[in-house]
């Protein structure tokens, strides 16, 4: 028997090699920089260590700082450095979970009778460097349930205990470097010697496991770079993004605000913030209809019964607002965690032929969903936000074109909002195991390839990760670059064989039998809160033209000219430009400066000269004097401008 494997790289070529070899040797029989650099691999879709052992013919990838899963293996090590620095400055100390998140890591852990403040900081960092500079190697084990138990028992780490004990015998790894073993799957770097520059950036509480019933742990936050080039970088970028918190600027713009009375996570839109969100639903909603979608408008409230019918009962029961029971007994109702199974019932209210498919209903529908309060940041995380939703009931044959209309429609968006730099991921099943999809292989075959067809044709660039659908259907999502090169997942579009299978919906096809329609879920922004949010921090609200809420203010001299301020806003009303007039009795330098800071995009000095020539003077934000125009010249220029932007893609 042949013990050589078939490694499969992502250019397509395929080396020979021998059984046992790992992805580090592959590096090497490539080159040796790329060798020196390469932090993880990646091996039919899971991430594993650069020193694993390969067994079988494989598709390897191997992974760099560059590469998510590269940065990962970079953040989960450091994770573990950061633990073994604790374990020497505070002896005794139990750890809970350290994961690498999206950008950096963090560790929960229990220091007992210290309290870890953020002046303590800088000297775990010290230790770290300290302890990366000894260039520790990281060994990985197997590790029966019973010596795992019998292990972290003696070293006194109790909620590591707790871990073990949901695992399986047969599953269990530890990794260890210097004096510090950790239970862990990993993957991890080979070494701690890459890691040159550190910072922590913060500590906050966190109970254990989520559950608000438990101790409350400290978590430690922090972020790690192979420079210290990165590291000021990256530091000059949150620095930036402090300026530019939606938080901050929403209050500074009156956009939105949170009131305990109301409840946590639950934000309430004034009147400058519900003039943004209704031009971005009217925006969409405008190039809906050109795209053939209905409008529908479904409750806030569903039967507990509808809920267990789709299935969100039993995944979101748990994490959503008690059930709301009524004076009739036995009846419940639930606040409506998602829209889809609402959409799903007027679907089925009348018969369908295959031609009448697609079907498309779309809601800007509220939904709700318990979220801890540790857990709300703003309007990114909040318990109860409005999603710009549609499902598709098409045939599984108009899957690409639906797809295709769809990705129109997100380009669209993107472009009239300055979203440039977006790339999307695939999302596909495991190529390995197929058990936990439901639906069958045609069906699944033909979206997955309709997916890739689309993002070919359409010339997104898009990379495939396998092991990343749903259980009921594989997914397209849009990750978009803001202007501090944050990513943010915005747009998603869905494939569903679940939903229609649980609703019994159907259609009678061309051989007059009937056939199950394929759902597409589509979210070209994703929720408006979480949308909001970062096209705040990407603008620095500095929206553009026809998103702003202020897109004109006027700025009268003196009370004198009050009046003439007023008509020529009921000029510029007429014509739909949303128009104040600031008549303060302050000077006129001073209404210039804090309408900058209002970040309105026009102002318009109107004074004795203005009124009699029935002109205005015109200030561009950020720009200064543009000259005087009549009050119409100037409404054509900037209705122009604004039909401009908005149709900046189509």
């Amino acid at each position: 028997m042949s013990d050589q494997i078939h490694i499969t790289l992502p250019d397509g070529s395929v080396k020979e090699m021998k059984q046992g070899v790992t992805p580090l040797d592959i590096a090497n029989s490539i080159s040796e920089r790329l060798a020196q650099e390469v932090l993880a691999a990646e091996c039919d879709g899971e991430l594993i260590d650069v020193r694993t052992p390969l067994m079988h013919d494989a598709h390897i990838k191997l992974l760099k700082w560059e590469d998510e899963g590269g940065k990962h293996a970079f953040w989960h090590t450091s994770a573990h450095l950061m633990a073994e620095a604790l374990q020497e400055l505070y002896p005794g100390v139990q750890f809970g979970i350290g994961p690498a998140i999206e950008a950096g890591f963090y560790y929960d852990i229990d220091a007992g009778d210290e309290v870890i403040k953020s002046e303590d900081l800088p000297k775990i960092e010290a230790k770290m460097l300290e302890l990366a500079r000894r260039k520790e190697t990281l060994e990985r084990k197997a590790i029966s349930k019973s010596d795992a138990l019998d292990f972290f028992k003696k070293t006194g780490q109790g909620y590591k205990l707790e871990l073990i004990n949901d695992l399986e015998d047969g599953t269990i790894t530890t990794y260890t470097q210097g004096a510090f073993t950790d239970l862990c799957r990993g993957p991890h770097l080979p070494s701690t010697a890459p890691i040159k520059a550190v910072k922590l950036l913060s500590v906050a509480g966190a109970y254990w496991r989520g559950d608000e019933t438990r101790k409350q742990l400290t978590r430690i936050y922090g972020i790690t770079f192979p420079k210290k080039k990165l590291l000021d970088e990256y530091l000059a970028m949150l620095e930036e993004a402090k300026k530019r918190d939606h938080r901050k600027i929403g209050k500074e713009l009156e956009l939105f605000a949170f009131s305990q009375r109301v409840g946590q996570g639950l934000p309430l839109w004034l009147p400058r913030g519900t003039q943004l969100r209704l031009k971005l639903e009217d925006f969409l909603k405008r190039i809906q209809k050109r795209y053939g979608y209905q409008q529908v408008m479904t409750p806030h409230i569903g039967n507990v019964e509808l809920y267990k019918t789709s299935g969100h009962y039993a995944k979101y029961g748990a994490d959503s607002f008690q059930v709301i029971t009524t004076p009739q007994e036995g009846e419940a109702f639930m606040l409506k965690p998602m829209n889809c199974p609402h959409h799903c019932e007027i679907y089925k209210l009348k018969p369908h032929s295959y031609r009448d498919l697609p079907v498309r209903l779309a809601e800007f529908g509220t939904v709700y969903r318990y979220e801890q309060s540790g857990e709300l940041h703003g309007l990114t995380r909040v318990r109860g936000f409005t999603q710009d939703d549609a499902h598709i009931f098409c045939r599984p044959d108009q899957v690409k074109e639906e797809f295709l209309k769809v990705m129109d429609i997100i380009f669209i968006i993107f472009r009239a909002l300055d979203f440039e730099n977006f790339e999307a991921q695939i999302s596909l099943r495991s190529q390995t195991d197929r058990s936990k999809y439901i639906g069958s292989e045609e069906n699944w075959d033909r979206a997955e390839q309709a997916i890739i067809e689309a993002c070919q044709e359409a010339g997104l660039p898009a990379h495939i990760e396998y092991d990343e659908a749903a259980f009921y259907g594989p997914k397209l999502d849009f990750m978009v670059k803001d202007a501090l090169g944050r990513r943010w997942q915005l747009g998603t579009i869905q494939v569903d064989y679940n939903l229609p299978e649980r609703f019994d919906l159907e259609y009678t096809g061309e051989d007059n039998q009937k056939h199950r329609p394929v759902m597409i879920h589509r979210a070209p922004f994703g929720s408006m809160e979480r949308f909001v949010a970062v096209l705040i921090e990407h603008t620095a609200g500095k929206f553009p033209l026809w998103l702003a809420p202020d897109q004109v203010v006027i700025l009268p001299v003196s009370e004198r000219f009050n009046d003439y301020a007023n008509e020529v806003a009921a000029a510029l009303s007429e014509h739909d430009i949303s128009v104040s007039v600031d008549d303060r009795n302050e000077k006129v330098g001073r209404k210039i400066r804090d309408n900058e800071l209002k970040r309105i995009p026009y102002m318009l000095i109107v004074g004795e000269q203005e009124q009699a020539d029935g002109t205005v003077s015109v200030r561009k934000q950020g720009e200064g004097d543009a000259g005087t125009e009549k009050i119409s010249t100037f409404a054509e220029r900037i209705l122009r401008k604004i039909e401009s932007q908005m149709n900046a893609r189509g």
